[in-house]
C-alpha cells in the first residue's frame, strides 16, 4: 500500500530521473580507458581515453600454472612468467587477452611478483589500438607461418609493393620507347 501512496507524477519523474542518470552513466566515461572491438587479426583493445607513455593499462589475469602442465594444453592464451610458473589468460574474464601484437607497440606487459601488468611505452590516443610485442618464441611458434598482420608490417609490405609496381612500370615505359 505504500507504493500507491505516492502519487503518480512524482513516480514517473523518479523513474524518468532514473532512466536519465543510468544512461548518462553508460554513456559516461568508464572506470577502463579501453574497449574491446574488431580489429584486422580479430577482436582487439582500443583505447577510449587518452593513456599517457608509463601509464598503466591491464593486468593480464588466469590460473597459475605449472610449465609442465602449460605446455601440454592447446591453448594460445598462455604467458610465461617465469622458468616454473605460466598464466593461462583464456578465460574471458582476462580483457588483457586482447591485446595483440605489434611488431612496433605502443605497449609493454612486466612481471612484477608473478603478476602480469601491461602499461604504455608511447602515448596512445583514443581509437587507437593497443597492442604489445608477443616475443620472438610466441611469434615463430603462431605468427610466423601466416605471415604478420599487424599494422607496422602491413605497412611495410604495402611500401615494397608499391616499390615494386614503380619499378614495372618504368621498365614498361622503357621498352616501349625502344
Amino acid at each position: 500500500m505504500s507504493k500507491t501512496s505516492m502519487p503518480k507524477t512524482s513516480r514517473s519523474k523518479t523513474t524518468s530521473s532514473s532512466k536519465t542518470s543510468s544512461s548518462s552513466k553508460t554513456t559516461s566515461t568508464s572506470r577502463r580507458p579501453f574497449r574491446v572491438g574488431r580489429a584486422k587479426t580479430g577482436l582487439g583493445l582500443f583505447a577510449t581515453k587518452l593513456i599517457r607513455k608509463g601509464s598503466f593499462i591491464v593486468r593480464y589475469t588466469g590460473r597459475m600454472l605449472p610449465n609442465k602442465i602449460a605446455d601440454e594444453l592447446d591453448t594460445k592464451y598462455l604467458f610465461e612468467v617465469n622458468a616454473r610458473w605460466t598464466v593461462d589468460g583464456s578465460s574471458r574474464k582476462n580483457v588483457a587477452r586482447y591485446v595483440n601484437h605489434s611488431c612496433r607497440p605502443n605497449a609493454e606487459a612486466d612481471v612484477k611478483k608473478r603478476k602480469i601488468l601491461i602499461s604504455a611505452i608511447k602515448t596512445i590516443h583514443p581509437g587507437d589500438e593497443i597492442t604489445y610485442n608477443y616475443g620472438r618464441d610466441y611469434f615463430n611458434a603462431f605468427i610466423k607461418d601466416h605471415g604478420c598482420r599487424c599494422a607496422a608490417c602491413h605497412q611495410k609490405k604495402s611500401v615494397l609493393r608499391s616499390k615494386h609496381k614503380g619499378r614495372k612500370k618504368r621498365k614498361g615505359g622503357k621498352r616501349g620507347k625502344h
